[in-house]
């Protein structure tokens, strides 16, 4: 199994360390890799695309050529996990900051998300999240500068809320989460991602 993390601006390291430590609680042998240029998507079964400053990031992956690689490949099946940041480039529609600053979208995901949702930098603040299909009880989710998603609509699942917002989404292999799974030294989220990209248990829609 060879998953990788987009590796542009943001968590990546700590997104990489958490896909190994998942791979090891799963008996999984693979390997998860950084990439940051298109030949670096060649025979990956899932990507994470990482929080950290999203304009910037969707601005990098289209100077890269990677921003229609990705879309393409993910409308051709391969499973994607984004976080914070990651959500909104996978997101069909933003708020009105989205469309102020020119954020790249992705467009893969049916929903709109609200930049921000929770507040700015000094907001930031942790949660138990309740997922729907994670086993063993809530999540503690990180939330620095998050986004929340406003609503969902067709094959868009919302899996997650806090204080009334959704802050996890599902549709087919597309995971979209608010926070930070790779700040806690809990790795079911992306067990629960490497599972959606093997086809096992936690793949079912």
């Amino acid at each position: 199994m060879r998953i990788g993390v987009l590796g542009l601006q943001g968590a990546v390291s700590e997104h990489l360390a958490s896909l190994r430590k998942a791979m090891k609680a799963l008996g999984l042998k693979g390997e998860a890799v950084w990439v940051s240029r298109r030949k670096d998507l060649e025979g990956l079964e899932g990507l994470i695309l990482p929080g950290g400053e999203s304009t910037t990031i969707g601005r990098l992956m289209v100077s890269t050529g990677l921003f229609e690689e990705v879309r393409e490949e993910a409308r051709g099946g391969l499973p994607v996990m984004g976080t914070c940041a990651g959500l909104i480039l996978l997101a069909k529609e933003g708020d009105e900051e989205v469309r102020r600053t020119g954020q790249p979208l992705l467009g893969l995901m049916d929903m709109k998300v609200v930049r921000n949702a929770f507040g700015r930098q000094r907001e930031s603040f942790e949660a138990e999240v309740r997922v729907e299909g994670l086993r063993g009880g809530p999540f503690r989710g990180v939330f620095i500068r998050a986004p929340a998603v406003e609503r969902v609509w067709g094959e868009a699942r919302a899996l997650a809320e806090v204080e009334g917002r959704i802050v996890g989404v599902r549709q087919g292999k597309l995971l979209a989460l608010s926070f930070h799974p790779e700040l806690t030294e809990d790795t079911r989220m992306h067990e629960y991602f490497l599972e959606l990209c093997r086809g096992g248990p936690g793949a079912s829609p």
